[in-house]
């Protein structure tokens, strides 16, 4: 069918849009809730249910599954449309909360974590899909500007209301609370979801095969993942011998995750090939920096400042609003959108070169309120515009798959971001001086080097060589 006017951001809620923007914008409110209020209630998870060594188990354990899901979920949207992966991931989701929230022992809570990650991987990328099929290509940068923004608030009350909930009631309730949210939000939309079938394209037998492999891979990658995580958690607290030889599986488990990784990204992306493969290697490197650094801030807030954490905080709310701006900035770039990628990168870079410079205790605190909301700027900009390109540059029946690829370049590059950030702590803190600045600095100018490799990919990302056919496929959903 011909594509319909769209040329305002009020046209995602004409009366065509309106009850599939809002059911989607309130999945995402949801669930980045349950991401917020989960982190909150975690500690008094792992008291009552003595699971303090296990605790960044919980945590992996959901990451691990929503790997999965997420490479799962792109080969089914594929196939059959997003409609079985939604449903799939929220029978999944909402069993994983209500598993974790009565568990009495601390593995079952394990369990419903990981249960719930994998229904997470199948609604983001189903999410993806959904925009791709039912908005016209002008609508979705609008979209996608207000997915982001529907982080601002679940990261603003999110951790208030667990908090509240968790001291005063139970943490219990947190998780059982968000399931009937989550539920109610799908089913809101499912009536305009049943209507979006699969792609038109033939479900070949070499498809099919290559499906068979990227689940495999997908498999194996879920496995690396959390061989190396186990792993590492376990050494920490290891005699010698062992420690030892935990290490020696969780860096088997890195090999292994990165050798099936390829295989998981679209063709081209070790050769930093222009187009897709540099959109989906920008967004890992935006991720690694901008989550590494952010994981960081508050700390050296506390304690090279000697801030409160509710003051420290202010920062991160201060990204979270810069990052709702950049989105509904990169919603109007248009035709020269893949400049952003160039744009976002470079600002992050400078936010955290300055981080660096005013990383000692002689800089007022606001201009780092000041210089991490423009990072969250950076990001607002940038990644919605690399979820635009992938579906602008990938065929109706490959936006499962490269959706999926853009998932994992969030989840791995967060995880390798603030790996490496904490390796760096781990190498430079000394014990006798928590308070030294040039540590915090030292991380921020590693991170401002990976934000200037997506200054790379992203000036990489720009591509006029589609097919024609790809274009037209484009036009007619």
């Amino acid at each position: 069918m011909t594509e319909p006017p769209a040329s305002a951001a009020s046209g995602a809620m004409a009366a065509t849009y309106r009850s599939l923007t809002a059911g989607l914008l309130a999945i995402i409110t949801f669930s980045a809730f349950e991401a917020m209020a989960v982190a909150t209630a975690m500690p008094a998870v792992a008291r009552e249910l003595d699971g303090q060594s296990g605790y960044g188990l919980a945590f992996s354990m959901f990451l691990t599954a929503s790997l999965l899901g997420s490479v799962l979920g792109g080969l089914w949207c594929d196939a059959r449309g997003p409609r079985p992966a939604v449903g799939t991931g929220l029978g999944l989701t909402v069993a994983g909360l209500v598993l974790s929230g009565l568990a009495g022992e601390f593995w079952i809570f394990t369990a419903g974590r990981a249960v719930a990650g994998l229904g997470g991987g199948f609604m983001i990328v189903a999410v993806y899909v959904i925009i791709g099929q039912a908005y016209p290509q002008k609508l979705q940068p609008v979209v996608f500007g207000w997915i982001a923004a529907a982080w601002v608030v679940p990261s603003l009350v999110g951790p208030l209301a667990a908090g509240l909930v968790t001291q005063y009631v139970s943490w219990r309730l947190v998780f059982y609370g968000v399931a009937p949210l989550v539920l109610a939000s799908v089913l809101a939309v499912w009536p305009r979801i049943r209507r979006l079938g699969a792609p038109q394209a033939a479900e070949s037998g070499p498809r099919r095969r290559g499906g068979r492999r990227r689940a495999l891979r997908g498999l194996v990658l879920a496995a690396g993942v959390f061989l190396a995580q186990w792993a590492g958690f376990e050494a920490v607290d290891a005699a010698a011998g062992r420690a030892a030889g935990l290490y020696l599986l969780a860096a088997a488990g890195v090999v292994l995750a990165v050798c099936v990784l390829p295989g998981l990204m679209p063709a081209g992306l070790l050769r930093l090939r222009r187009g897709l493969p540099s959109v989906v290697l920008t967004r890992g490197a935006l991720n690694v920096a901008f989550f590494g650094a952010e994981a960081f801030v508050p700390l050296m807030l506390v304690v090279s400042r000697g801030l409160d954490p509710a003051t420290a905080g202010l920062a991160l709310t201060a990204g979270a609003l810069g990052w709702s701006i950049g989105s509904f900035i990169q919603a109007k770039a248009g035709r020269r959108r893949h400049l952003l990628l160039v744009l976002g990168p470079g600002l992050l870079g400078a936010c955290l070169g300055a981080m660096a410079l005013a990383a000692g205790p002689q800089v007022p605190f606001w201009v780092l309120v000041v210089v991490w909301g423009l990072a969250g700027l950076s990001m607002g900009m940038a990644l919605s515009t690399t979820s635009v390109l992938v579906l602008e540059l990938s065929a109706p029946a490959e936006r499962g798959r490269n959706s999926s690829s853009l998932q994992l370049a969030d989840q791995l590059g967060g995880v390798v971001g603030t790996a490496g950030a904490g390796g760096l702590f781990t190498l430079l803190h000394r014990p006798g001086n928590p308070a030294d600045s040039g540590v915090f600095a030292a991380i921020w100018l590693v991170l401002a080097a990976c934000a200037a490799a997506g200054l790379y990919t992203g000036w990489r990302s720009s591509t006029r060589r589609a097919t024609a056919a790809t274009k037209e496929e484009i036009r007619s959903v």
